[in-house]
């Protein structure tokens, strides 16, 4: 099977492959629409990509031989996924292994905001001696304001309270506050008591703008504002005006509405040449510790899926937790959720004097999957038979 992996996937996860036995292909910048769509169009069975490569209905529907795409990153919104489920190609991502990372970035903009360090080095280097303790604060006792709490967001609380920072969080989903954090019962009672305001929110379309003009107006004055969650979350030109104002102390940002393609492309942002305000290429999760496992996670979810059928945290299929397989056969069933399609598969295998082995099953949505592992190969018959079936997405065999 054939691999393409894009943006600079860690080449642990080439190892994984290789030694699984694909053919993988790495290459250093994503792709655009169009040649993504060629790419694949020479029989790539598995397409690995960060956060800039994007996977539409055109290109899936140019992938006649796509089985799976992983995403090396934590999102997932850059691939159509209910495009992808229709076509039975499942989706990984990393949900949790660059969550480290990440909250480390923020902590150290929050100290270095704080602290005002970004003009002070830059001052150094111009060759200016600023010895001065203006505008620079310890973070010990401010209020640390998460927008999101999720994996990240609590994550950096339970760090935040150990640098003596008061933590206060707001979420639209219940969520069990950590240590001693507190919920606020709504997104302004958070600005208007947050020290700083740091975002954590997915990449859903529902939070595209939820940061602009608006939202900086309530925060506390001289406050500072993070955002390493998705660059189409926050308007950075209204941002720009609060900081010029001298509303906003200080701002950090990892993420971009518009980021480049390739590296070493130019970055146009209305926020350069600003005091107090750090701007990193989407570096969060980029570590050698989080790349790496990052490749290894979902390098090897991929070669499960593809290797036996394991849908375990695929973010579109249904999930069946199917260990490896070590002996004998097994047939993974993609199908449309209608009542009566497992019994009816049972009852085929029974019929052909099959002995089931062990069964693995999940719903979700309109899709059922099922993996059945069995002593002996199934008849040509049963397979054609489950095959040409009015409920069949795909139907696969593997043999240990």
């Amino acid at each position: 099977m054939k691999v393409l992996l894009l943006e600079n996937i860690h080449p642990l996860a080439v190892e994984v492959l290789e030694a699984r036995g694909f053919e993988v292909e790495l290459r250093a910048g994503s792709l655009s629409e169009d040649e993504l769509v060629h790419a694949l169009s020479e029989g790539v069975a598995m397409l690995g990509i960060r956060s800039n490569t994007k996977v539409t209905q055109r290109v899936l529907d140019s992938a006649p031989d796509l089985l799976a795409v992983g995403c090396f990153c934590i999102g997932t919104n850059q691939v159509d996924l209910d495009a992808a489920a229709a076509r039975g190609v499942a989706v990984f991502n990393a949900p949790y292994s660059n969550t480290r990372s990440v909250v480390e970035l923020v902590i150290g903009e929050i100290i270095a905001l704080a602290r005002r360090l970004p003009e002070k080095t830059q001052r150094m280097h111009d060759g200016v001696w600023d010895k001065s303790a203006k505008g620079s604060h310890e973070v010990r006792g401010r209020t640390l304001g998460i927008v999101g709490y999720g994996n990240i967001g609590t994550q950096l609380s339970n760090l935040a309270e150990a640098l003596g920072m008061r933590v206060i969080f707001f979420d639209t989903a219940d969520r069990l506050a950590h240590g001693n954090a507190r919920s606020t019962a709504t997104l302004d009672d958070l600005l208007a008591e947050a020290d700083v305001v740091s975002l954590h929110v997915d990449g859903r379309p529902g939070n595209a703008g939820l940061f602009g003009a608006e939202q900086f107006a309530k925060m506390k004055p001289r406050s500072l504002f993070i955002n390493a969650a998705r660059g189409m979350v926050v308007d950075d030109v209204s941002l720009r005006e609060h900081i010029l104002s001298g509303h906003i102390a200080g701002a950090a940002l990892d993420v971009f509405p518009v980021e480049p393609k390739a590296q070493g492309d130019e970055f146009e942002s209305a926020l350069r040449g600003l005091d107090n305000v750090i701007l990193t290429p989407h570096v969060g999760g980029s570590t050698q510790e989080a790349q790496e496992e990052i490749g290894y996670f979902v390098a090897t979810k991929l070669a499960g899926f593809a290797l036996g059928g394991s849908t375990a945290l695929t973010v579109n299929l249904p999930e069946a937790q199917a260990p490896e397989l070590t002996e004998g056969f097994r047939v993974g069933y993609l199908h449309v959720n209608v009542p009566g399609v497992l019994a009816g598969v049972n009852q085929l295998l029974a019929d052909h004097g099959v002995n089931v082995r062990a069964q693995y099953l999940s719903t979700r949505g309109e899709q059922g999957y099922v993996v059945t592992d069995v002593t002996e190969p199934l008849p040509e018959e049963t397979l054609e038979t489950l095959a040409k079936s009015e409920h069949t997405i795909w139907l696969r065999t593997w043999t240990s």
